[in-house]
């Protein structure tokens, strides 16, 4: 397994270096690549043991493959088949299947590292890659928006870098396990690297303007996969280390609850799902045991989501209340909302129930209060106008008004992408099928049913704008170093 394992890993750096050699052949190899890692990823959940390397010495490279990296591994790979798909026939050049590539092996290389040095280079690769697929477009916007995320994430890598040092310093070694002894500055510093890179709490709030406004499949990409590489290491420290996993819960109660605020009151799609995405992070953080789990989950239904509003004729809540959508799309936002909201027969479910089972005591208020506000959040996709896309196209021929949808028509390989993930969220619901018993479908449906009230006689007529000023540029490595302050406070206490 540890030869597979080296070839696994070393396979989408040597297909994306050499994707030139063949011309054309770029949407197949990252395919075939993905396929790959799915097989990877069912061989290390049926392994009795976790597999680990050890390269070299304590300045060396470890490596740790287990259940949760299977877990996350899997995310990695059906996400990025499904943006595959979706780019099926879109044209893009060999420089985006190059990147996407690159993108998937340095973020499996990430969820198998146990080192901080080779998470630092896998980091720091997954950073340049993303910044190279969001400025695709090379418009003056993507081009602002990837300068400023390779910005925030070089600071926040930088953080990490001398948190890293500190920790050498202390117990000469960079693995996971040296962070028992080391300084609370060293955990303060590389904490604040790793929750700005995986959009947590006020650090991460980088997040929702450069999810949004990049293209529709790096968007899915991100959200789905590409934020979980600074989330997996606060997972892994949070398991193997004792002391750890408090601060990480708290952290995550914290996320769950400002995200979802964000996205209650949220206008706009794309915005709403990034701010979701903030707060889904929190539930992988808050039960650190299960949140592969979890994390596989929301992969799924965030692409999914990000992919289909991406169809959608307006990105506001509002004019999509007076454009009516086609049927077909509307069943697949109320697939993928139903499942993020916990409702039976999904994934997500089983995933919400087993994370609330996790929880300590303290954490359960606020986890159902976020657990509500995801309910509030998804009705606004579930209670949206809809028909036949027959009547619609009928209807445009013959009614010049703007209450119908301009443009009906999906890219050709949206449906394949969708159905991909879908079909992923109905067969992880397996995994955890002694979440069915009367109390634990209760409890979600009444979360549920709850939110959806609150949502037709509240929010829906509720207009209020959140300040977006910690979003500001200037404002965010600034949030950094407030964060370094309250980190180093909660260590030492």
């Amino acid at each position: 397994m540890t030869l597979w394992t080296v070839v696994w890993l070393a396979l989408p750096l040597f297909v994306g270096f050499s994707i030139y050699l063949l011309p054309g052949a770029g949407r197949v190899l990252t395919l075939a690549v993905t396929l790959v890692s799915v097989a990877y990823a069912t061989v290390l959940f049926r392994q009795p043991a976790p597999v680990e390397l050890r390269l070299l010495d304590s300045f060396g490279v470890t490596l740790l493959a287990d259940d949760l990296s299977a877990f996350f591994i899997l995310t990695n790979a059906l996400v990025t088949a499904a943006v595959v798909f979706y780019c099926w026939h879109s044209g893009r050049t060999t420089f985006f299947y190059t990147q996407a590539i690159i993108l998937h092996g340095s973020v499996n290389a990430a969820f198998i590292c146990a080192d901080l040095i080779s998470l630092y280079v896998a980091l720091e690769v997954i950073g340049i890659a993303t910044f190279l697929l969001i400025t695709y477009p090379r418009s003056d916007r993507s081009l602002w928006v990837g300068l400023r995320y390779l910005f925030v994430s070089n600071t926040a890598m930088l953080f990490y870098l001398m948190g890293a040092a500190l920790v050498y310093q202390a117990n000469q070694s960079f693995a996971f396990g040296a962070l028992a002894g080391a300084p609370v500055e060293a955990l303060a510093l590389i904490f604040v690297g790793l929750l700005t890179k995986g959009g947590i709490f006020v650090s991460g709030l980088w997040l929702p303007l450069t999810h949004s406004e990049s293209e529709t499949p790096v968007s899915a990409l991100m959200s789905g996969v590409v934020i979980k590489a600074g989330v997996f290491p606060l997972v892994r420290c949070a398991m193997m280390l004792e002391e750890l996993d408090p601060i990480v819960r708290i952290f995550g109660a914290c996320t769950a609850l400002l995200g979802v605020v964000y996205a209650v009151f949220e206008k706009d799609t794309k915005r709403m799902l990034a701010f979701h995405t903030v707060s889904q992070m929190g539930f992988v953080l808050a039960a650190p045991e299960v949140g592969g789990f979890y994390a596989l989950t929301h992969g799924l239904v965030k692409a999914a989501l990000f992919l289909t509003a991406g169809t959608l004729p307006s990105r506001s809540f509002k004019e999509l209340h007076d454009r009516p959508i086609p049927t077909q799309i509307w069943v697949a936002l109320v697939i993928a909302s139903f499942s993020i909201s916990g409702f039976p027969l999904l994934s997500g479910f089983g995933a919400k129930v087993l994370t609330m089972k996790n929880l300590l005591p303290w954490q359960g208020i606020a986890m159902n209060i976020a657990a509500l506000g995801t309910a509030i959040s998804f009705a606004k996709f579930i209670f949206l106008p809809h028909a036949p896309a027959q009547s619609l196209l009928k209807d445009s021929a013959t009614n010049s008004t703007p209450n119908l949808s301009p443009d009906l028509a999906v890219k050709p390989g949206f449906w394949p992408a969708v159905i991909l993930l879908l079909a992923g969220l109905v067969v992880a619901n397996v995994a955890y099928y002694d979440a069915y018993t009367l109390a634990n479908i209760a409890k979600p449906l009444a979360i549920i049913a709850l939110g959806w009230l609150a949502y037709l006689t509240v929010f829906h007529r509720t207009v209020l704008k959140l300040p977006k000023v910690l979003e500001d540029f200037e404002h965010l490595i600034g949030m950094m170093g407030v964060m370094a302050m309250v980190l180093l406070g909660i260590a030492l206490a």
